[in-house]
């Protein structure tokens, strides 16, 4: 074993139990290490050594993700940051087609794991036009083996193999650049908002830009859920990308359909010195989500004191945000946010959870020191004493009080 081998290769294999979720994720960082030495080796290494390490260790974590609990998916993102050197290290490497064609078609059809789709654009260059033909007769074999093609392939025992043809035939139609082609397989029967970001994005990757934007903007339209707005920011993306004129229009139009922070915050970006004539309108809209109103005016504007506004005037409710507002208000006016903290160290003691005691705890030093030399500072001592009295009965709590070094 070459020494890029035993570098990789002892870090990618295992025989422990991986089935714990701590272990499984500790040894994925392992394997990234792997990865990191692999990538750094490619300008200086001989490309043949790279890519017989490379097809190893890609073999040896798909073991190890067959047995292991990736639920962080900390492996996961190993595998396929190994698999994306594959396709690069098996061009530089002039594998032969015959081989990588085998190759492929074993780890889709007949692996230990179907978690991942290997690209064949990616493969491209390595497979040249002679391996790319023989590559699609080997799924065209396929198809002709398993026979019509069924209503719902999740109801044929055979749901793996239309899976991955299925996905070949939508990135085979990239790699022909195929319009029609790419439609039919990319948004199908029109009826997932995603569908149309899968078939907006492949036409950005062969360059047809003016029909990506359409199809993203198809999308957007499509519904009021969550991939109907993942499509109206690939919309925005690609209108800033090529029609940079168009922007501030797209993202004023994603915004007024859903009004958050974040939609908020690019507006403002797009905005740019356009922003004042913009400005009323976005935080009337916010103004029904007083969370989002407060955050974009505390961590967008930078306004704390429009943000300390909002907050009270929309009511805010929500724990965390009047966390991050108090960490920046407090610099502002100390004593104005103590009957804030006030009521939420309530919050952190109606329930009886140690973790919330805590909290609470931690809450209450904060207003001490808040409060220190002002004529304030008896109450806050005044409302630990009648917390204490009032939770008396719970020893956990006096404890957590205690530590924090409470009265």
């Amino acid at each position: 074993m070459t020494s890029l081998a035993d570098a990789v290769l002892t870090l990618i294999r295992t025989r422990a139990d991986l089935h714990r979720w701590g272990a499984a994720s500790e040894h994925g960082r392992q394997m990234h290490q792997a990865v990191n030495v692999l990538e750094a080796a490619v300008p200086t290494t001989a490309p043949g050594e790279v890519y017989t390490v490379t097809h190893k260790a890609l073999a040896s974590a798909i073991t190890v993700i067959a047995r292991a609990d990736d639920s962080s998916g900390i492996i996961g993102d190993a595998c396929r940051r190994l698999l994306a050197l594959h396709t690069k290290t098996a061009a530089a490497a002039k594998v032969p087609t015959a081989r990588l064609v085998d190759w492929m078609m074993k780890f889709q059809f007949e692996g230990e794991v179907d978690y991942f789709e290997l690209d064949p654009v990616a493969y491209a260059p390595a497979l040249g036009e002679t391996g790319m033909k023989t590559y699609r007769a080997r799924l065209n074999a396929i198809r002709d083996r398993l026979g019509p093609r069924p209503a719902d392939r999740w109801d044929s025992s055979n749901r793996r193999e239309w899976f991955v043809l299925e996905w070949n035939d939508s990135r085979l139609a990239v790699f022909d650049h195929d319009v029609e082609a790419i439609i039919r397989t990319h948004a199908r029967d029109r009826k997932v908002a995603a569908w149309y970001e899968d078939t907006a994005e492949a036409l950005e990757e062969i360059g047809e830009i003016d029909l990506a934007i359409d199809w993203a903007r198809q999308g957007m339209d499509f519904g009021p859920g969550h991939q109907s707005q993942a499509c109206g920011e690939l919309w925005c993306r690609l209108l800033s990308q090529h029609r940079p004129h168009e922007w501030l229009g797209a993202r004023r139009t994603v915004f007024d359909r859903w009004p958050e922070h974040s939609t908020a915050a690019r507006l403002r970006e797009a905005a740019g010195t356009a922003w004042p004539q913009h400005r009323e309108h976005v935080l009337d809209r916010l103004a029904s989500t007083p969370s989002d109103a407060v955050m974009f005016a505390l961590s967008t504007l930078k306004e704390p004191r429009l943000a300390w506004d909002l907050a009270n005037q929309l009511a805010l409710s929500d724990g965390r945000t009047w966390h991050e507002l108090l960490k920046t208000y407090e610099k502002i006016d100390p004593i104005a946010v103590l009957p804030i903290h006030a009521r939420l160290v309530a919050a952190d003691l109606r329930e009886a959870d140690a973790k919330r005691y805590r909290s609470g705890a931690r809450r209450l030093v904060t207003m001490r020191r808040l409060a220190a030399g002002t004529g304030h500072a008896h109450e806050v001592d005044d409302l630990v004493a009648q917390l204490r009295d009032e939770h008396r009965r719970r020893r956990r709590l006096q404890q957590e009080f205690d530590r924090a070094g409470l009265p």
